[in-house]
């Protein structure tokens, strides 16, 4: 079993509803929740909007590897409403945003847990450290 944390963003519609939507969904296809932050709302990172996003963090134990783990959260965000992704670091609106912070092989979290590197995904998030509505919540669940 491994155990990641994942982040998640929302700044259009129901907010509660969809982070809370997007969290079913993964304890359905992904694994058990086994912890969830408080939901924070949030200014806009990276765009101008007028909406303020919500954002939680959650730990999830899991047997997905980590490329099965990007395709169910992308099917996720699909099957929720989001059209397209974020491109070459251009931000928009979204219904649910769900970003894969750390992964940890075998439940070991030591350390920053697995390391990738490739066009598809990086572990651990390369920004995560420069966004407070990251790290706050993250840091809840830790």
């Amino acid at each position: 079993m491994h155990v990641v944390f994942l982040s998640l963003g929302t700044n259009l519609g129901d907010k509660t509803k969809n982070l809370n939507d997007a969290i079913n969904q993964i304890e359905r296809r992904v694994g058990s929740v086994k912890a969830k932050s408080a939901f924070i709302q949030t200014e806009p990172w990276g765009f101008k909007s007028e909406n303020t996003f919500l954002n939680a963090a959650i730990k999830v134990e899991t047997i997905l590897s980590p490329i099965d783990l990007l395709i169910q959260t992308q099917r996720i965000e699909r099957d929720l409403g989001r059209i397209s992704k974020s491109i070459n670091g251009e931000y928009h609106d979204r219904i649910i945003d769900i970003d894969i912070l750390l992964y940890f092989e075998d439940g070991n979290i030591i350390g920053d847990g697995l390391h990738i590197e490739s066009p598809e995904l990086t572990i651990p998030h390369p920004h995560m450290n420069e966004r407070d509505f990251v790290t706050i919540p993250l840091k809840q669940i830790l």
